[in-house]
């Protein structure tokens, strides 16, 4: 493949996604729905959280989507004691030289896995706050600039309560979607152990015959085609109608942030683009929206001792939501 990538059209968009997802079948059974989702924060150039129990093939799953992309991939494994010199580095005393030289840290990769990311305090956490919202880094004063295609893909455990912190709000906004990662269904489950029962080890995506179908111009030309799906102002009146209905609703005490309106907006059009559309229609939206919501939203006390669930909350707003035509 060459370095460089002449405009791509939509047409090349989906074709390049279909490869993506036929690659990234060559090692992971099942889980469509959470890879469509990907690949929407790809193209729109999100960061997603995963949440599920373990053994659901989160961290498999990233580094498979990263061998398929080509992309430089990193793992943090998060804990209690973790530093955010041990995410982003530090600039380290050479005596050779009498000067500092900077010590990258893993935060330095194209898509970067935080495996676990509530099991370390918010102090760390934090360190994740300037890359994922700017793409860069400040270490003593001095920038450093992360990869065009820098994302975060992390990853969260919901069933184990002891060790972990919460992730502050504003955390939780950098993330374009949260994505509850499901047990496979019996047919799934069947396939994965006929296919992985005999191994020894966590296999790795490259022996099991994954490889890169893109590169970094080809990525570049297919994030730039986003420009040619027109979001109508009826679409962006339905969207901010949508995100603005979250604070008005009695069983929520925080809503969704202007941020949400516009990352749901771009998320949108990139669900286009993978469907060959040059234009946003209100189901694009209406499937995104949960995912792009629902890790925003606070349950009231009153709702929250009713049971309700955020999902079915947002899926009212969605109903409720008249749709232009």
């Amino acid at each position: 493949m060459t370095d460089t990538q002449p405009e791509m059209s939509l047409a090349d968009v989906g074709t390049l996604a279909a490869a993506i997802r036929a690659e990234v079948a060559k090692a992971v059974v099942g889980q469509d729905e959470i890879l469509d989702h990907l690949l929407v924060a790809l193209f729109a150039g999100g960061h997603v959280l995963l949440e599920g129990p373990p053994g659901t093939a989160k961290t498999f799953l990233a580094q498979t989507f990263a061998t398929t992309l080509g992309l430089d991939f990193g793992r943090i494994q998060f804990t209690p004691d973790l530093m955010p010199g041990d995410i982003l580095g530090s600039n380290l005393f050479n005596f050779q030289t009498s000067a500092f030289t900077l010590t990258r840290g893993p935060i330095f990769h194209e898509l970067l896995l935080a495996d676990e990311i509530n099991r370390t305090p918010p102090k760390t956490q934090a360190a994740l706050l300037e890359a994922m919202q700017e793409r860069r880094v400040t270490l003593d004063g001095e920038v450093h600039a992360l990869s065009d295609r820098f994302m975060v893909v992390a990853t969260q455990n919901p069933i184990e309560s002891q060790g972990v912190y919460p992730l502050p709000e504003a955390q939780l906004d950098r993330f374009l979607f949260k994505l509850l990662v499901a047990y496979p269904s019996a047919e799934e489950e069947a396939r994965i152990v006929a296919r992985y029962g005999e191994g020894r080890g966590a296999p790795k995506p490259a022996d099991l015959g994954v490889r890169a179908v893109t590169h970094p111009a080809q990525l570049a030309a297919a994030q730039a085609s986003l420009a040619q799906v027109t979001l109508a102002d009826t679409i962006v009146d339905y969207i901010v109608r949508l995100v603005r209905a979250t604070r008005e609703s009695g069983d929520l005490v925080v809503g969704a942030s202007p941020r949400a309106a516009v990352l749901l907006a771009g998320a949108a059009r990139a669900r286009a683009a993978l469907d060959g559309r040059e234009y946003v229609i209100p189901d694009d939206v209406k499937a995104l929206a949960t995912s792009v919501l629902r890790h925003r939203l606070m349950l009231s006390p009153v709702a929250e001792i009713e049971g309700k669930q955020v999902e079915a909350i947002v899926a009212a707003m969605v109903e409720g939501t008249e749709a232009p035509r």
